[in-house]
């Protein structure tokens, strides 16, 4: 069953960024961008862990400051933000209390109305887990209830950091069906290039250096005309090498026979351990994110984070490319 919430009423203002800018030391994430929000549009954030996709996140819902700019909100917006840092709800409480405590009931778009306990059923939680304390349920669980309360708040405007995470296949697909009835406007961080697909109008790719573009299609439509960019470029510069050798228009034959090798044994235990470091990487750098995200660390303890943030970036870059190198190679 698509649970077609009725949310609440949006005007034709929404929300404004103008050209805000925010960085950390040396760490640019955003410089001057603008953006102006369109009602019941849904937008999609890619791009590399720090390149500041949470960050602009907490600049939107005032949780941060932007260096300079401003974000203008509509009068009508209710936000409803699930972001990833994490629980908002009392766990000394039983999980239909937790949602109780919002609202009784929800209204739906055909003027029906679910009781709180209805749409936690809809959710996957029992009658029988509704009465559980919210400290025993499983993170995952947990996962769900906070999203539950989220949206139980009425928004007009959801704001979703990593949504997917720790959800099961059967909570994903009420996600997403809740996502695609939902008459607001939506803002979704994620990696999960499917629900991506399933949701979003357009994307904010941000690109590093406080580059954002603004693409219009879904991720896939991104990825295939980021390598169809790629392609171009590679071919330009093929091109103007052989300008300069005056080669001939030829394939070189080395790389033909090459793409097809297998990998030794050797570059396939390589292959392994890069797939293990590129995840710890990607973890640390997580790490520093939420430490310079917390408004906890002041002056050159901010620097150091940022310093250590650019090194483990560069560092991912050039390990997930030899990683992509090694994966076109054949396993023996």
């Amino acid at each position: 069953m698509c649970l077609g919430v009725k949310a609440s009423y949006l005007g034709s203002k929404v929300l404004e960024a103008k050209y805000i800018s925010k960085s950390y030391g040396e760490l640019k994430l955003l410089e001057d961008f603008y953006y102006q929000f369109a009602p019941f549009e849904k937008v999609g954030i890619v791009g590399a862990n720090g390149s500041g996709k949470t960050t602009f996140l907490r600049l939107l819902m005032g949780e941060e400051p932007c260096d300079r700019g401003s974000i203008d909100i509509g009068s009508t917006v209710r936000f409803g933000y699930f972001s990833q840092e994490g629980l908002s709800f009392d766990e000394n409480k039983k999980v239909i209390d937790v949602v109780r405590d919002i609202a009784e009931e929800i209204s739906l778009g055909n003027g029906k109305k679910l009781s709180a306990s209805q749409f936690l059923t809809h959710f996957l939680f029992s009658p029988e887990v509704q009465h559980h304390y919210a400290s025993k349920l499983s993170g995952g669980e947990k996962r769900r209830l906070y999203l539950c309360t989220v949206l139980m708040t009425n928004p007009n405007f959801l704001v979703l950091d990593e949504p997917t995470n720790d959800l099961d296949i059967l909570s994903l697909n009420i996600l997403e069906e809740y996502l695609v009835s939902f008459k607001g406007c939506v803002l979704v961080v994620s990696h999960d290039r499917f629900f991506m697909d399933k949701i979003v109008d357009h994307l904010l790719v941000f690109e590093g250096d406080a580059i954002v573009r603004d693409f219009p299609g879904n991720y896939t439509q991104y990825r295939e005309w980021k390598e169809q960019q790629e392609a171009l470029l590679r071919k330009e510069k093929e091109s103007e090498r052989k300008s300069k050798t005056n080669l001939p228009d030829i394939e070189p034959k080395k790389e033909e026979s090459s793409a097809n090798r297998k990998r030794t044994y050797r570059e396939e235990q390589e292959f392994i351990a890069l797939e293990k470091e590129i995840a710890q990487i990607e973890e640390n750098i997580a790490l520093i994110e939420n430490d310079l995200a917390s408004g906890q660390l002041e002056g050159s303890a901010i620097e150091q984070k940022c310093i250590e943030l650019s090194r483990l970036n560069q560092e991912l870059d050039k390990k997930a490319q030899r990683w992509m190198e090694l994966g076109e190679l054949e396993k023996k």
